[in-house]
């Protein structure tokens, strides 16, 4: 049954991803058709620069629609990623970035280096992406503490509750922040709320770089959060060196946190749906489980995308509206379902 699911699901990613690529990229307050794209994409590929340069039609599509599909994409493989690994760790069905406060504490340090105008040096903008990745660092470090202090056993409730203090701590301080942006005010209030406007193929540039040596770092830790999910003393005596696991773990879900918030803004529960769902199809084992994340966040960030720009057309929504309605609908549903089984 399992190798039937397994072709399955390798069937579906061949068949459904490109065409749900080709949709994105083509529909849109002007829509193309396939054809359309792919003349387009194949000029590109040939260099043929000559021949899009005076089109408007590969003008939208090379310059506009390609690269917010892309780092879309990016971002969504990332924070399922995130989300995964975050749930295996804690052993937590509800542990995400959003859940846990930890983007909220990444959108801070962004905010933070927006509305104050820090930079660093040599690397101008760069220092927005430092400071997201420094702050959710910072973040998961002290939610966990405090927690820790709090209930010794780091149950779900203690964490979560945790995480919602510091995540209405992290909005009061951006706030605040806010108040003294002056004519930043309007991009970052839209910001936070999640928006791949203006994105570029540098962005997508950026979260593939991370994505790549995170999720291999990630992978090669897969045995370990199998061993996590049968707890933590159980973990350390099959011979999980579990403080470097959970710093190796922190570490790269900062990094993928901390630029992803930094290109797109706060997108919250994509951490939190997409790992159950593809719990159910190919089960907890997180060599499968984490490959399988990052595909199904890529389709569904995609899919929220898409609605985002056409559902208001030719006004765009925040991408985060989309993603908050769906994700806080599954966080009641699971949420129930937990406390029905204790």
């Amino acid at each position: 049954m399992r190798q039937k699911h397994r072709r399955w699901i390798i069937t579906a990613a061949v068949l459904v991803t490109p065409l749900i690529f080709l949709l994105c990229v083509g529909i849109g307050s002007v829509n193309y058709t396939p054809a359309e794209i792919m003349q387009v994409l194949w000029n590109g590929i040939r260099g043929n620069l000559h021949e899009t340069s005076g089109n408007g039609v590969a003008n939208v599509i090379l310059k506009i629609r390609l690269p917010r599909v892309c780092t879309v994409a990016l971002v969504g493989a990332a924070l399922a990623l995130c989300g995964t690994a975050m749930q295996g760790l804690l052993k937590n069905p509800l542990a995400d970035g959003s859940t846990l406060g930890v983007s909220s504490g990444a959108s801070l340090g962004a905010v933070f280096a927006i509305a104050l105008g820090l930079h660093i040096p040599m690397i101008g903008s760069i220092g927005v992406t430092v400071m997201s990745i420094l702050f959710a660092f910072l973040s998961i470090i002290l939610i966990l503490t405090l927690a820790h202090i709090l209930d010794y056993s780091l149950s779900t409730n203690t964490i979560i509750l945790v995480g919602v203090i510091f995540s209405m701590f992290a909005g009061s301080v951006t706030n605040l922040l806010v108040t003294f942006a002056g004519d930043k005010v309007k991009n970052i209030m839209f910001w936070t709320m999640g928006s791949f406007t203006g994105t570029t193929f540098q962005d997508a540039g950026i979260v593939l770089l991370a994505l790549i040596f995170c999720s291999i770092l990630l992978l090669n830790l897969s045995a370990e959060l199998n061993a996590f999910a049968m707890g933590e003393e159980n973990a350390i005596h099959i011979g999980v060196n579990v403080r470097r696991v959970k710093l190796l773990i922190m570490i790269a879900v900062s990094i993928l946190l901390g630029i992803s918030v930094s290109v797109s803004g706060s997108i919250g529960f994509v951490g939190l749906v997409i790992p159950h769902i593809a719990r159910f199809m190919v089960g907890p084992n997180h060599k499968k489980l984490l490959p399988i994340s990052m595909w199904l966040g890529s389709i569904f960030l995609l899919l929220a995308d898409l609605i985002s720009r056409t559902i208001l057309s030719p006004a765009v929504l925040p991408i985060g509206v989309i993603t908050s309605f769906v994700g806080s609908i599954f966080f009641i549903y699971i949420f129930y379902t937990l406390r029905t089984k204790q």
